[in-house]
């Protein structure tokens, strides 16, 4: 299992720029089958090291005003500085096994947390140059791929309903969110496409 990750980088990007182009990503993950309200959001400064300036969690309920995307940045934003770094949790539903014994393999939907972190210029010496303006952590590939199964025609349907909203989300952002770059990478260094590509010639 490896760390998934989706870098951003905008053209002649600035600071103030940043609250609309996370919104835009957090319309975009909403549009794939997210939620539309922050469960989470943190402000670290000058690097991860540093324990965080400002940290609130949201109750995530569809009344819930303040849990709203534009609100919540506007908030973490409000005293906005070059060498800062902004978290924000989201959750969006997976199909995942659940095997019991002696039972067939059953699939539910299962939250999982993704963070979308905005990076201030000067943040961690310049991390926005490998990470981009904008990263988004998956967290493990394991819902894409699930490489430890052997996958039946129902398996394989869930995973690749979990890929569609992956792609659907990437997709949302290439084409409406106003960037010039964007990379779909893993800790290991591996394409997670070709891993793809891999796993369903083994189940094929």
């Amino acid at each position: 299992m490896d760390q998934l990750y989706l870098s951003l980088w905008y053209p002649n990007f600035r600071l103030d720029a940043l609250p609309g182009a996370l919104e835009k990503v957090m319309e975009q993950f909403a549009a794939a089958g997210g939620s539309s309200r922050v469960s989470a959001a943190t402000v670290y400064p000058i690097s991860w090291n540093e324990s965080p300036i400002w940290q609130r969690v949201y109750r995530n309920e569809a009344e819930d005003e303040e849990s709203a995307s534009r609100a919540v940045i506007a908030a973490a934003m409000e005293n906005a500085h070059e060498d800062y770094a902004w978290e924000f949790e989201l959750i969006w539903e997976l199909w995942v096994p659940e095997q019991a014994a002696g039972f067939d393999t059953m699939w539910r939907q299962e939250p999982r947390t993704v963070r979308i972190i905005g990076f201030g210029p000067q943040f961690d010496e310049g991390a926005y140059e490998t990470n981009g303006h904008i990263r988004v952590d998956f967290g493990l590939d394991a819902p894409f791929l699930y490489e430890d199964m052997d996958l039946d025609k129902d398996a394989i349907a869930r995973v690749q309903q979990n890929v569609e909203r992956l792609v659907a989300f990437t997709d949302g952002i290439q084409k409406s969110g106003g960037i010039s770059t964007r990379l779909l990478w893993s800790e290991s260094g591996e394409s997670l496409a070709q891993k793809l590509i891999d796993r369903l010639q083994q189940v094929n």
